[in-house]
């Protein structure tokens, strides 16, 4: 019979105050959309970060006759001598931290420079006697860039150590950018959705002093009282929560498998796949669900006195 009343008194309450908790439910559903999305963006920011930096290489360029003209001191005496190649090869497969090491050629650099920006009008002025030769090497532990380059960067011979990861931080930096703005964004969304809860609570109990005052008068407990109204706020929160899933899993659905399909179109990238958006739906729920009733039990507090 009490389980029949409070859910009888949660159906008046939803309906007498529709509009502002269908403000409720879309205040929460674009919030914990933002906080779903900002934990699948850092979760991809990372998978991208294994998949590459696994792949990535430390280039060691060696000077070319044209370095010579460069304020570069290593390359002051010209292009690189052939004893100078085969120290810093000899040099670099005694490293414990090596892996693996490849020698391209000027020719090589050259055809690949063709073959990738073979189109460009730069493409057309260069020639293979200005492209520098280079060692790619594989680190065990990327993270030793450093050792490789305090290692060879000041070597006669040596114009340049570049760690590719470099290119990457700048993409990398984005993603984590665009994640804590969603961060932001879904902060002050779940601020206007805690005021909007309070406030529908607040109207929801004045609309219903009457009902309270009998009940009051009658013995019922404080629990009992304001149960119909927590509940009520956490069924909002609920579907909210149920929409922001939905979002979730549409956006994951159009920007990766379909619509974008950027699996198909960018295959460079190793994109997060289903089971990572499902791990997440059940705490967007959590929190749909909890948010709402813990702002509606401290709102009661202040507006019905029990």
């Amino acid at each position: 019979m009490r389980a029949q009343f409070v859910l009888s008194e949660i159906g008046v309450g939803l309906r007498r105050n529709l509009t502002m908790t269908f403000a409720v439910i879309v205040s929460v559903a674009l919030s914990l959309a933002l906080f779903g999305g900002a934990l699948l963006m850092s979760q991809q920011v990372n998978t991208m970060k294994d998949f590459w930096y696994d792949k990535v290489n430390v280039s060691i360029f060696l000077c070319n006759k044209n370095d010579a003209t460069t304020n570069r001191s290593s390359c002051g005496k010209g292009a690189v001598t052939d004893q100078q190649k085969q120290q810093i090869q000899a040099d670099l497969k005694k490293m414990s931290i090596v892996e693996t090491v490849h020698y391209e050629t000027a020719e090589q650099a050259y055809k690949l420079y063709k073959e990738q920006y073979g189109d460009t009008a730069i493409a057309a002025t260069i020639t293979p006697d200005q492209m520098q030769e280079s060692y790619r090497v594989k680190l065990k532990d990327p993270e030793k860039y450093q050792v490789v380059a305090s290692a060879f960067a000041d070597r006669e011979g040596v114009h340049q150590v570049r760690d590719q990861r470099d290119i990457l931080e700048n993409l990398f930096s984005l993603m984590n950018a665009m994640r804590v703005a969603a961060l932001v964004v879904m902060a002050l969304m779940l601020v206007i959705a805690m005021m909007l809860i309070v406030n529908t609570v607040r109207v929801s109990a004045f609309s219903r002093r009457r009902e309270t005052g009998i009940m009051r008068l009658v013995g019922s407990s404080s629990f009992y009282i304001q149960m119909p109204f927590i509940m009520e706020a956490a069924f909002a929160g609920l579907l909210g929560g149920a929409v922001a899933c939905g979002f979730l899993l549409l956006g994951r659905y159009f920007l990766i498998d379909n619509g974008l399909a950027l699996a198909d179109k960018v295959q460079l990238i190793e994109f997060i796949g289903w089971d990572a958006v499902f791990t997440k739906l059940p705490l967007v729920l959590a929190i749909g669900l909890l948010m709402p009733a813990i702002a509606a039990s401290l709102a009661l507090r202040k507006y019905l006195k029990v």
